[in-house]
């Protein structure tokens, strides 16, 4: 009851919250590090985001928290994304998730983002020719998860935020929150009910306080006009938010033509269609729907691909993004060891843009 208690009380907590995030367009570009809404994994971005009631392992700590506390034992991944391909900016993540035994997972995840070398310029000097800088854009996510039942899974996130160039620096924190319930629905081959078949999923993220930017690149060197004296002026700046959000979603997977063995008591999937769907209630930005099909061969390989909605997105004149919703992804997972259920997996994934080129994942992971 007090596992129930607990979970109830955080659902009830996320949807209440969830009543003051409603996707606004006279808010849009009012909040800052834009860089928490982007998917740097290539396995959940194939989906388009939808599985948010399915994630599991480390990537889950983008998506949906509690998702990491699936994790068998060890799982290390590392991803690049090309983002926005023609504009030079490359993403890396790099990721850790441990079981402690039955206390729970922890995982730690870093984002970092690089836009190269940009050149100085002044009023004096707007062609440049002075130096570069290198803009730093980055975050670590710290969390924790823990299974509370064979159905009941949730999860804490803690996530430390540093943007900054030579002169000029901001930093802050966010949390995120998230619960997935795992149920089954109808009767598998061998008369017994399905335990894991249909999932939902609801997550709270990048809620904290906000940030403001520091540094000398506030301050300048001027005349003040009523004595004519130089001096050093410093500005203040605004304080900007996060980009919070709610997100909510359930998928359900659909195993094709099981193998039945009824001396060993045991089916094989060999062939699984997984279809997720998921609305994300965004509070500076339009809110989107999510929707995402993946297939499955003996988990060896997996296609799977999706589509991001949101108002307005069908026509150039009318969308407010540089995503046009198409997404698309596969991975081939190798067999480490059969018995610890070791694997070592490509992931790669497509995101459809106009203009640019798209943007381009792929990642490395390794479950031991």
């Amino acid at each position: 009851m007090k596992i129930k208690e607990i979970v109830l009380s955080l659902a009830a907590i996320l949807l209440i919250t969830a009543n003051g995030f409603a996707g606004n367009e006279q808010r849009a570009g009012a909040a800052g590090a834009s860089e928490l809404l982007i998917n740097p994994w290539a396995r959940s971005s194939g989906w388009g985001g939808a599985n948010t009631a399915g994630s599991k392992g480390l990537e889950s700590a983008y998506l949906n928290i509690a998702g990491t506390a699936f994790t068998k034992s060890t799982e290390l991944l590392f991803c690049n994304t090309q983002w926005a391909v023609g504009t030079g900016i490359n993403i890396n993540a790099f990721g850790l998730s441990q079981k402690l035994g039955d206390a729970g997972v922890l995982t730690l995840s870093m984002m970092s983002m690089n836009f190269g070398d940009i050149e100085i310029t002044t009023v004096d000097m707007p062609e440049g020719g002075i130096g570069t800088y290198r803009p730093v854009y980055s975050y670590i996510t710290m969390g924790f998860a823990k299974e509370f039942s064979n159905s009941i899974y949730g999860g804490l996130a803690v996530k430390v935020i540093n943007e900054k160039i030579s002169d000029l620096s901001a930093s802050g924190v966010a949390l995120d929150a998230g619960i997935q319930y795992v149920t089954g629905l109808g009767k598998n081959k061998l008369g017994k009910r399905n335990s894991d078949n249909l999932k939902f999923g609801l997550a709270m993220k990048n809620v904290g306080p906000t940030m403001r930017f520091k540094g000398d690149g506030m301050s300048f060197r001027g005349i003040v006009p009523a004595t004519e004296v130089i001096m050093t002026v410093e500005q203040r700046s605004a304080d900007f938010e996060l980009p919070a959000l709610i997100t909510i979603g359930g998928m359900y997977d659909f195993m094709l033509a099981p193998q039945v063995d009824t001396v060993a008591g045991k089916i094989t999937n060999n062939h699984r269609l997984s279809v997720a769907l998921n609305f994300t209630s965004n509070s500076f930005t339009k809110d989107q729907f999510q929707l995402g099909v993946e297939y499955s061969f003996k988990e060896f390989l997996m296609f799977r691909s999706g589509f991001v909605y949101e108002k307005g997105i069908e026509s150039y004149d009318t969308r407010k993004t540089w995503f046009t919703g198409p997404t698309a992804g596969l991975t081939v997972q190798i067999p480490i060891n059969k018995e610890k259920g070791s694997t070592f997996s490509l992931d790669y994934s497509f995101r459809a843009t106009n203009p640019f080129d798209g943007v381009h994942s792929i990642g490395a992971r390794v479950s031991l």
